[in-house]
């Protein structure tokens, strides 16, 4: 039976993990934002975007470092023995965990120095290139890095992809869900969010796309065909297959937002109906992006648990 101080440090490794994956998402998904919606939301953008990311980077270096120690508690059985140079070294030079959380840290710290100016396109890009560093980092920190053979290269790629897809969408919500709870009320400013949801679309449509190839890879590698009928048998496969339930009712919402509510939206600007449509996009956004959490969630918890392919 696992000791409390045991099921602390799993606890603890889990949430560092979830809040990485938050602190990550925003970290490449809103400079992304800025640059393809700047134009259409400035009136909307006074200063927050810059402060959130900010946030994120403070939170995902801390996050990433205080992860490092956890793994090599893990690893150790020991805190306090985790927190021994000798232990750190090993960690940086004979895994590739270590590695990896300090190139987390060192992008998110990139990001904080960026922004320490005063913003313009040019630091945004170079803040989403540092925010794609960070989320990519994550297949050396995940079941993918496992993988021997020739399947490595391949499964830890999918791995990076995924993770980026994951991030433009999870932060684009964040953004989006920040500007329509900001309750603009003006019909300019309105104007602007209905353009950048339309903007969104083509590069939403992308991160969807990535996402379902690359998670039918990972699940190549890590459930495999074989195993498919016992997925539900494992915790692990429990969570993946909740993962994809949330995954579809966002996928949904997504369509409806696009397709219906986002049109509706523009239709109804200066109309007596407009902030019914307002409102029901709102609820619509808030949703999306709870369900968001939850999958980063569950890919948290995942991360601690062994994939069918370990069994």
């Amino acid at each position: 039976m696992p000791s409390p101080s045991a099921d602390l440090l799993g606890v603890t490794v889990i949430g560092l993990r979830a809040a990485q994956y938050l602190s990550a998402s925003i970290l490449l998904g809103l400079p992304a934002f800025m640059l393809y919606s700047h134009r259409s939301l400035a009136p909307a953008l006074p200063g927050w975007p810059r402060g959130l990311t900010a946030v994120a980077a403070a939170i995902l270096a801390i996050t990433a470092l205080g992860a490092l120690v956890a793994q090599a508690a893990v690893m150790t059985g020991s805190v306090a023995e985790a927190m021994k140079p000798s232990t750190l070294t090993v960690m940086m030079t004979g895994t590739s965990l270590g590695p990896a959380f300090a190139i987390r840290a060192a992008a998110a710290m990139a990001v904080g120095i960026l922004l320490a100016g005063k913003p313009s396109s040019r630091r945004w890009a170079l803040a989403a290139l540092a925010g794609l560093v960070a989320c990519a980092s994550f297949a050396w920190t995940g079941h993918g890095a496992a993988t021997g053979g020739v399947g490595q290269w391949w499964h830890a790629s999918a791995d990076a992809l995924h993770a980026v897809a994951a991030a433009l969408w999870v932060g684009a919500l964040t953004a989006f869900l920040i500007l329509v709870l900001r309750a603009p009320g003006r019909d300019i400013r309105d104007q602007g969010l209905a353009r950048a949801l339309t903007e969104f679309a083509g590069l939403g449509s992308v991160a969807v796309g990535t996402l379902l190839v690359t998670g039918l890879v990972n699940s190549f590698f890590l459930v495999g065909p074989e195993r498919l009928g016992r997925l539900a048998t494992t915790p692990w496969g429990q969570l993946l297959l909740l993962k994809l339930v949330l995954f579809l009712a966002m996928l949904g919402l997504a369509t409806v937002n696009r397709f219906r509510l986002t049109p509706a939206l523009t239709a109804s600007i200066g109309q007596v109906d407009h902030p019914t449509h307002l409102t029901v996009l709102r609820l619509s956004l808030t949703t999306e992006f709870a369900l968001g959490i939850g999958v980063l969630l569950i890919v948290a918890v995942m991360g601690t648990l062994m994939p069918p392919s370990a069994l």
